[in-house]
């Protein structure tokens, strides 16, 4: 049997839009990090060391910090519940899922931030994949991680940062 020339257009007509969102000021009103350093009482520390290192490893020191304060996980948690979305947002994803579109994230923020904060928000399951910074407890501490070693494979783009570039990721 012949194959028609209509075949891939028709493939690609009939296959899900993708829609690919940010996190930070776009599904969120702020900035996850900021708002948890400011709000966990941070923001001397922060500011001492930002000068001193790149983000991703400040943001990893700032958990660590709050590990040392006897802060836990959940603290961390209940912080980050607090961050307000905009209702428009919330329209719109919903009603992008509703249309059967495909939906993905990516974002130089992180896993453990932007997965409860969707959670709280009953957001997560709209989401087939999410592109972020990974994280992981150990013994109680929260850790963030980059998204590329910048030290072992520096991506060579000016305009991101050095752990995550967006134009790799979405191509």
């Amino acid at each position: 049997r012949r194959r028609s020339r209509w075949n891939p257009l028709i493939e690609l007509l009939m296959s899900p839009i993708v829609v690919v969102f940010d996190f930070d000021r776009t599904i969120i009103d702020g900035d996850s990090d900021n708002w948890v350093v400011t709000h966990m009482g941070l923001t001397h520390l922060f500011q001492q060391l930002i000068s001193t290192m790149p983000w991703n490893p400040l943001m990893n020191r700032m958990m660590e910090e709050l590990y040392l304060q006897g802060k836990t996980i959940e603290d961390i948690a209940e912080c980050l519940k607090q961050m307000a979305l905009d209702s428009h947002i919330v329209s719109a994803i919903k009603a992008a899922h509703s249309m059967g579109c495909d939906l993905r994230l990516v974002s130089d923020a992180n896993q453990f931030f932007i997965e409860t904060i969707l959670k709280q928000h009953q957001l997560l399951d709209y989401f087939t994949e999410i592109i972020t910074n990974p994280t992981l407890v150990d013994n109680g501490q929260l850790r963030i991680f980059p998204y590329h070693d910048f030290r072992l494979s520096p991506h060579g783009c000016t305009r991101c940062p050095t752990n995550m570039c967006k134009g790799m990721i979405l191509e």
